[in-house]
């Protein structure tokens, strides 16, 4: 059985800076709530996991939230989210269908592609306290909200 897990791009972009150089998680602008130690602790959480499943709306979002322009460290992020890529499994949600969650008007459209995926077999990773309350009426054993796995860690 192959055990999949749904990433939000905020944990996506931790993944892959953490996977570049972990000392980067720290002085990356989009990382400020997030220490090097969640980082470890992430990768634990995905350690029996198959397969990061995302969509192609999640995959931009992050590439958007890594901030290739001006960063000394471009072409190693760069490499390291089409590393990324190479290993998950993309799902296309056509964003005619996303959009007509009721969630899209507070959540937007790459989140609510991910409402269109999870499952309890294909459980949602995020820090989104809304993400998180939308994907647990969907799927209510198929929803993790890390937030308070990473507080504890500190």
């Amino acid at each position: 059985m192959v055990r999949e897990a749904v990433v939000d791009a905020n944990l996506l972009v931790l993944l892959i800076v953490g996977s570049v150089q972990p000392e980067l998680i720290g002085r990356h602008k989009r990382l400020g709530q997030f220490e090097v130690e969640d980082y470890y602790l992430l990768l634990d959480l995905l350690r029996d996991v198959d397969r990061v499943v995302v969509t192609p709306n999640t995959l931009t979002e992050t590439s958007n939230l890594l901030g290739f322009a001006g960063r000394a460290n471009t072409d190693q992020l760069a490499e390291g989210l089409r590393r990324f890529v190479e290993s998950c499994a993309e799902v296309y949600v056509p964003s005619d269908e996303a959009m007509r969650r009721s969630e899209f008007v507070y959540l937007g459209l790459t989140d609510v592609g991910l409402l269109e995926i999870v499952s309890r077999d294909r459980p949602l990773l995020t820090v989104d306290g809304r993400l998180h309350s939308a994907a647990s009426l969907i799927a209510p054993e198929g929803a993790v909200n890390i937030s308070s796995l990473l507080a504890n860690a500190h």
